[in-house]
């Protein structure tokens, strides 16, 4: 595979539940939003801010392509989803990166790879670490 042959897209989703009166409420709006996504768009989705404020959420969502345009279909939909299912208070940051992008901020150059048994390995000129 070539180093640039991949792209992702992180949507970083600012939720507002005007209606939920408790915690209760709006995590059940939160999982059928999140269960959603991943059904809907196969998109990885957590919950990374506003966990104990009733009516606000934060969610990263991360989704996957080889081909750019493609992927950038898919952010288009998911926003647009997003939207309709929260007309009274979604915004949504979408950040595109390439594989090549993403390993050039790698700070540390040697290849990590996890063998069968789930023990992590290192790769350096060969050999096995």
């Amino acid at each position: 595979m070539a180093e640039d042959s991949g792209y992702v897209a992180v949507l970083v989703i600012e939720l507002h539940f005007p209606d939920a009166g408790s915690l209760k409420a709006k995590r059940k709006d939160l999982q059928s939003i999140r269960s959603q996504l991943h059904g809907r768009f196969g998109a990885a989705v957590s919950e990374t801010d506003h966990q104990d404020l009733w009516q606000r959420s934060t969610l990263v969502a991360t989704l996957t392509s080889g081909a750019l345009s493609r992927l950038g279909e898919v952010a288009a939909h998911v926003e647009d989803w997003l939207h309709a299912r929260c007309p009274d208070g979604v915004s949504v940051r979408r950040i595109i990166a390439s594989v090549a992008d993403l390993a050039e901020l790698d700070p540390d150059p040697l290849a990590s790879s996890i063998a069968p048994g789930g023990e992590r390995s290192r790769t350096t000129h060969g050999r096995n670490h």
